[in-house]
């Protein structure tokens, strides 16, 4: 168990929109946020922003000389963390701690800027400070002017919610109030396709929902690349303006057999879940919002973990990735976004092609996150 520590604002940009009153209400339907983008190897799915949320990051992008030539990575997350801040009426000098991480960081500017250094035998001059990982919390501190701590990481699909946990760290000691946490990741390029293509996990499908998260009779991989970041403000204690309440944190990692697996049980989630479920009875729990990346082990693993640690009383179990796709170091918040909607709202979103039930009440929700080493992460939170 940990002190009750508050989520008082949470900002996004997403395939979803860009405020929360949007992707709420694209939540409650039931179509998915796919299209197709023609890429050197053909067309091929993805989840990207909407034209009006492009549009709004490349106004951020011009309206000041320095972000010219930043990477989305880092765009994503300075209009994801205003919105928050805005939210939350935290102001430049409350001098807040940032924990932004991303699983790839600014990879379209490391594609552009490689391919120009085998092209041209040199190396533009803002390449390595424009692709470093730090950047995403150092200009967002620049942006929102707080004087830090600043950190940004990269644990790859979990990144995120380790954000989380760093920032219930750092209240929980006593050094800060209030910490802004997330992910950022802007991975719709070239390479970081075909890398996940090799892997034979990713989507060719025809049907309806191309993206097949939590289907677990599925015969064939269906992940889906997705873009966008989330941020979240933690504040030390039970506030008045809370949007959820973080009750409990756990993480996990296990040993690997493979460099991209986890066993098919998922020992890394059961042990992250039983960690965060301390002292809370496990029937107690309403919903798990599932990492459940679409693909055949992953999805079925995951299960797997849940019905181990909660028997015979599996709470309802949803996820989002069908609707908005992979978003890597991002997935995590986005899921926490997804989670404290619907204890906000009271209201269960299911996934559409499969059978869940609907709990009778929503007051605890477990938010899941694993990533490529076995390294998962669970919090859960309540209303």
């Amino acid at each position: 168990m940990i002190k009750p520590i508050s989520i008082t604002a949470i900002g996004s940009v997403s395939p979803l929109g860009d405020s929360l009153d949007e992707v709420w209400s694209n939540y409650k339907k039931d179509s998915h946020f796919f299209r197709k983008k023609e890429f050197e190897s053909g067309e091929e799915w993805i989840a990207g922003l909407s034209q009006k949320s492009l549009e709004e990051i490349e106004a951020l992008k011009q309206s000041d000389s320095k972000y010219k030539n930043l990477d989305n990575t880092v765009l994503f997350a300075l209009l994801a963390a205003r919105k928050a801040m805005k939210m939350a009426h935290w102001k430049a000098g409350d001098n807040f701690g940032i924990n932004m991480g991303s699983s790839r960081g600014a990879t379209a500017l490391f594609e552009k800027y490689h391919k120009e250094y085998i092209t041209e035998n040199k190396a533009s001059t803002l390449s390595s400070p424009t692709t470093t990982l730090g950047n995403i919390s150092s200009w967002i501190a620049h942006d929102l002017q707080t004087q830090g701590p600043e950190i940004s990481h990269s644990i790859t699909c979990s990144t995120a919610l380790h954000a989380l946990l760093n920032g219930v760290a750092w209240i929980q000691s006593g050094l800060v109030n209030k910490f802004m946490v997330g992910g950022s990741e802007a991975p719709l390029t070239p390479f970081t396709l075909a890398q996940i293509k090799a892997l034979k996990i990713y989507s060719n499908s025809v049907e309806d929902y191309p993206c097949q998260a939590l289907n677990l009779e599925k015969k064939r991989n269906t992940m889906i690349l997705g873009e966008g970041a989330s941020v979240a403000c933690l504040e030390n204690g039970n506030s008045k303006n809370a949007l959820a309440t973080i009750e409990g944190i756990g993480y996990a990692t296990e040993i690997l057999k493979h460099n991209i697996s986890i066993s098919s049980d998922a020992v890394c989630f059961q042990r992250s879940m039983k960690m965060a479920l301390a002292g809370t009875n496990p029937d107690d729990v309403d919903v798990i919002v599932m990492h459940a990346p679409g693909t055949i082990k992953g999805d079925i693993s995951e299960f797997k973990a849940i019905e181990k640690v909660f028997c015979n009383e599996t709470p309802s179990l949803t996820t989002n990735k069908w609707k908005v796709g992979h978003t890597f170091g991002a997935s995590g918040a986005l899921s926490l976004e997804f989670a404290v909607l619907m204890l906000v709202n009271q209201e269960f979103i299911g996934v559409p092609f499969i059978e869940s039930t609907k709990p009778s009440k929503i007051k605890k929700i477990i938010v899941n996150a694993v990533g490529f080493g076995g390294n998962a992460v669970s919090i859960l939170l309540s209303k």
